[in-house]
This record gives C-alpha cells, structure tokens and sequence, in this order.
C-alpha cells in the first residue's frame, strides 16, 4: 500500500515541482519536506507533524484529510450567537409575541412580563441616547481643537535616515539563539571564527550573531531547539545524536552531508 510520504512525492513529481521550489514556497526545511517524503518524520512532536503535513498538503493541492484522518478543520461561531446582533425592537416584539401565544401562561403573569420587558427596553433607549450624546459632545470638542502645523527640520530628516540605516543593517544580522533543553555540547563559528565551544546546560539560552555565516556543531542534536531571526526551529535530531556542518546564512538553514 502507497504511504502517505510516498503519494506526496509523487503528486509533487507529477507536477514538476522540485525540493527547493516546495521550500521557496512553503518556508518548510529541505530536510524536514524529504523527511515527509521518506515518512522518517519521527523525532518532532505531533503538532509539529500535523503543521508541515498541512502545509505541504495544501500546497500540493489536497486535502489535509487525505493523509491525517483524525484532521479536522477549526469550526466558526455557531450561528445561534447571531440572534444577539439583531435590534433591540425587533427582539423586544419577538419575545412579546411568544409571551401572547403561549396560552397556558395566566394573562396576570403576562403583564408583569411585557411590563419588565418595556421597562429593560426603556433603559436601553436611554442609555443609547446617552452615548449617542457623549459621542456628540467629544465630535464637537475635537472640531473647535486647533490643527497644529509641524515642519520637519533637516536634523529631524537626517535622524530619520540615520535610524532607517540602522534597521537596515539590524536586518542584515543573522542571529541565532540555541535554547537547551537538554545538556549539549555546541560548537559555533560565526563568519568562519570560533566564537563558542563548550557544553550548553539544560534550562539556559545564549543568542550569537554573524554577517553572512554561521556554522555549528552539536552533541546532541536533539536537546536544544533553534530560534534564526525569530524564527523558531524544532529539534534537527534525536536525543544524543552529533550533527555537524550545519551551516545558517541569510538564505536559510543547510545541514551538509
């Protein structure tokens, strides 16, 4: 029988879609789209299985359910909840005209009812017309405020540019955060320099930064997630396997072979 993996690939070969093309499009690691295709995506969580599955899925054009039977699209607000957004006229007669139909209800407790009912509807037009005025009174006093002209100086400009360079070199940074789950040895070069090599303890996290490359080395892959320029990267193993060459740079993350 065709796995799941199995039928993925070949619907994405039957389009003439390549690896890199699902990555480009999906944001999904090249590892991890080759793991679903071998259907060896055994060393995420299930939520994290359910997400890329989606994902590719919806890519390729089918149905998530076809390969998560248990998946289940989340449900919008039931429609009941809609009755609230009618006007309060309208829901007042409604409620009215049940109250008469009902004959088996005694025509004193009735009055009583409608009387309520008028009364909470007599309090709701009033407190309407008490916001509908203070709504008034603050769109005067915010037409008589005087509309203040401000010139932008030329230190003003150049602040401005000043701190637009900077974000633009802030953005041009590749930072990477390892956060240790478990114990890890970790070594880490940033722009071919050896800047950390050490064991990274259970519970701490420590954030580096490099230009165009950084190149790690880990112990135990599967105890430390990854966070690259905010973005959050699941374990790459299982617990106590060594990875090496893994190479971050602005264009993504590549585990060499």
């Amino acid at each position: 029988m065709e796995s799941n993996g199995e039928r993925l690939k070949k619907i994405r070969l039957e389009k003439g879609i390549t690896l890199e093309e699902v990555h480009k499009k999906t944001k999904i690691h090249l590892d991890i789209i080759k793991a679903i295709e071998d259907d060896s995506l055994i060393n995420l969580s299930p939520v994290y299985t359910k997400g890329f599955l989606k994902i590719y899925c919806k890519f390729l054009g089918i149905d998530p359910k076809d390969c998560m039977p248990d998946y289940k699209e989340p449900q919008g607000i039931v429609s009941s909840l809609s009755v609230t957004s009618e006007r309060p006229t309208s829901l007042l007669k409604k409620v009215c005209l049940k109250l008469i139909s009902v004959r088996s209800v005694p025509l004193k407790i009735k009055k009583i009812l409608m009387l309520v009912l008028l009364i909470v509807f007599v309090i709701g037009l009033y407190n309407l017309g008490r916001i509908i005025s203070s709504k008034r009174k603050f769109a005067s006093k915010k037409a008589k405020t005087p509309i203040i002209a401000t010139t932008v100086t030329a230190q003003s400009k150049q602040q401005t540019a000043k701190s637009q360079k900077t974000a633009t070199a802030i953005s041009a940074v590749i930072r990477l955060s390892i956060l240790a789950k478990d114990n890890c040895w970790v070594q880490l070069k940033a722009d071919g320099r050896v800047i950390f090599q050490n064991i990274l303890r259970k519970g701490r996290t420590e954030t580096w930064e490099a230009k165009d490359t950084i190149e790690l080395a880990l112990g135990n892959a599967g105890g430390v997630d990854l966070e690259i320029n905010g973005k959050f990267i699941p374990s790459l193993g299982r617990k106590g396997q060594v990875l090496k060459n893994i190479f971050i740079t602005k264009e993504g993350l590549r585990i060499g072979r």
